[in-house]
Parts: structure tokens; sequence; C-alpha cells
């Protein structure tokens, strides 16, 4: 594998320690999965236009907490891509490296003369991962693409809204799941390398990896010919969330074995349920989802959520309490076992990081750096690689 620059080479075991990674990622798709793989030990080097990651000043300024969340463990380095000087540097950066990423849209790099072609025509064991938006072929292929977008063209929307109130609501999903399938992309081509000596070209599109993250969905389609609504997963599942007298809530998942049916009734004193024709089994159960739904609001309604809490562990039925971010974060367990980490940027000051959620026999290495502020380690990143740092589109800056 390519030479890390000197600075990020230790006695790390981390999996990709000495993988080189230059990410030419924008708001989450490409700089997901650069930090997925910066968490796995990779020196990701963040390639940014003069303006930055259009990610930095979402929230105003140019240090977000958008950006924040998906650059950990990165270094960045300015350079303008639509400037010659610039691309040179860019082209010897790319001849030392393992991994190019990026997310422009499809073609936007061969416009430049720094495509894939170009790249592995002079680097033959560099893998080059590209993420789009819609499949190849698709009409609508040079359009620019959001996650909404990619989760309304593979079906996860429509499973996602209430018909009656389509309110588009919580974290974005088709994204992270585009780079988690990137990540996964690369990491297979890096494996092939270690076999053969060769690189590859990855493609994924946010419209078939959010396809491919809800295949029951499709099966029970192509299988039965049942088209799954938004609610129709909970039905199969027995998954309620209720609100409970104190106005907290509550998560429930039954699902199948009909063990937990029959402690769910127990904990709520309710063996008038049990009797009921309408919920005597799961598929009576699924069949009268709604009814069953607004029955067990009325119980839940009764007591607070520490009631329900200590009823539903004694009769060990699958539950949890609906946390707030901030109740997460103060979760005992979570904070004795690292899950959160703080790093100080010697400009931006303390920034509090999730650690990567996969350990390697039983550890995981902490987070290494802070998001870096806009071209923070040009120079020194260039020095390591062999390249002049004062061309002249870098004199100028």
């Amino acid at each position: 594998m390519s030479q890390a620059p000197a600075q990020t080479v230790t006695a790390r075991t981390e999996p990709l320690a000495g993988v080189v990674v230059l990410e030419l990622g924008s708001f989450i798709t490409g700089p997901y999965a650069g930090l997925l793989l910066a968490d796995l030990g990779a020196t990701v080097i963040k390639i940014e236009r003069p303006e930055g990651d259009p990610f930095r000043s979402f929230r105003g300024g140019q240090y977000s907490p958008n950006f924040v969340a998906y650059n950990r463990n990165k270094r960045s380095v300015k350079l303008d891509l639509s400037s010659p000087a610039d691309r040179e540097v860019f082209l010897a950066m790319a001849d030392q490296a393992d991994v190019v990423l990026e997310n422009f849209r499809p073609g936007g790099l061969d416009k430049l003369g720094i495509g894939c072609d170009v790249l592995r025509a002079r680097n033959p064991r560099l893998v080059y991962c590209a993420i789009a938006g819609f499949p190849p072929g698709s009409e609508s292929i040079d359009r620019p693409a959001f996650d909404a977008i990619g989760q309304a063209q593979s079906g996860m929307l429509n499973a996602f809204l209430d018909p009656e109130d389509p309110e588009v609501r919580g974290p974005t999903i088709a994204d992270q799941v585009a780079g988690m399938y990137a990540c996964y992309g690369i990491l297979g081509a890096l494996a092939g390398r270690a076999a053969n000596g060769e690189g590859r070209r990855v493609d994924v599109n946010m419209a078939e990896t959010a396809m491919s993250f809800m295949p029951d969905f499709f099966a029970s389609f192509t299988r039965e010919g049942t088209l799954m609504e938004s609610t129709t997963r909970a039905a199969y599942s027995h998954t309620f969330a209720f609100r409970c007298a104190d106005g907290e809530l509550v998560g429930v998942q039954l699902s199948s074995p009909e063990k937990f049916w029959q402690s769910f009734t127990k904990a709520l004193q309710a063996s008038e349920l049990a009797a009921d024709e309408r919920f005597s089994n799961r598929g009576a159960r699924i069949q009268n989802f709604k009814v069953l739904t607004e029955v067990l609001r009325g119980y839940f309604a009764k007591q607070p959520r520490e009631y329900w809490l200590k009823a539903l562990t004694d009769a060990d039925v699958p539950h949890s309490a609906v946390r707030r971010v901030d109740e997460v974060m103060a979760d005992p367990a979570l904070q004795a076992c690292g899950t959160f980490r703080t790093v100080t940027h010697p400009e931006m000051g303390d920034v509090t990081c999730i650690e990567r959620p996969v350990l390697f026999d039983g550890g995981r290495e902490p987070t290494r750096y802070p998001p870096p502020v806009l071209g923070e380690h040009t120079a020194e990143v260039l020095r390591e690689l062999g390249i002049d740092p004062a061309a002249p589109t870098q004199q100028a800056r």
C-alpha cells in the first residue's frame, strides 16, 4: 500500500493503517464514506475547493455541527481544481494514493481531465470510488440528488411517510447508506488488490443502495404481491410507541415469538386481550393492528413511564424508553464504554465525537483528529508527499 504521510505513521494496528485516501466529497455521502475509512485507520486527506465543503457553512461560519459530524480523523487540503496548477498538484497526490473517493455528479472529474481513467492510467493500483444519486442509464442521472431524493427514488420514503400527512421526519438515511456501501465497495477492492495488485473502479448510487437496505419490502412484493406501506412492517413485527401518563414515550417490539405477546399482556395485566378474538393470534393482530394500537394506548396512558419500564422488564418484554439525544449521552453504560470522546481543535475548541462502533479484539482506537478547518493541512501534507507547497495558486492563499 502507498506510504502514508510521515506524521500519521505510528505503531497503530488499525486495519487500514497505511492506506491513503483522497476524499473529494461534500455534504454527506462522500464524507461519510471517508469517515468510515478514517475510523478504520486510513489516512484520509479531504480535498476541498477554495470555499470549502458546503456543509461547513450550513449553519453559518465554517465549522457547522453538520460538517463536524462527518469529518473527524481527516486532514484538509485546499485545492482549486479549476486551476491547471492545482490539478497538477492533485494528480501528483493521486499518484501516491490508494483510494480516490468522490461524490460529484457523474463525469464531473472527467470534464476536468482528472477522472478515473486518467488517474488509474497513472496509478494502476488506485481504487477509484464514485458515488452518484441515480443508477446508470437513469433519466435523472445528471440531476442533483440529496437524501430525500434517494429515499423517494428507492421506495424508502414511501415506507416512512404517513399517507394522510406526508411530512418528512428523522435523520438522513439514504445519504449514510450510500456512504456505507461505498466504504464496503472500497474495502472489497482493497482486499482484491492485496491478492492481485490491481486497483478497481467502484460505483455506487443512492437509489440502489437505499433499495438494498430494505430487501424485505421488495421480497414481499415479488413473493406475495404485497406492497408494504408505512405501517406494514410495524404490524408484522408488532412494533409500537406509546405515550405514558407522564407524557413520556416507550417503544415496544414483540416481533413474531408468541411468548412475547403473552408476556406483554401479563405485564399490562390485560388477560382480556389474550381472550379477544381480534388479537388471539399473530395473524389476527396483524389484520387488526390499527385497532390493537388504539386499545393498547389506553393501557399505557394510565401509568407513568417508569412504571411501564419496570413492568416490561420484569416480564422480559423487548422495550426501551424513547430517549432524546441528551438522555442517550447521559447513559452511564455508554459513558463507561467510551462511546463519546471529546477532542480539542486548537482554533475551534472542544468537539465531542461518536467513536467508531466497531471493536477489534475488544477495543477501538480513539479519535485521532478533530474535524479540520479549511485548508489546515495543505502545506504539511504536500511536503510529506514530496510536492512543492509553493505552487503558483498555493502562494496566492
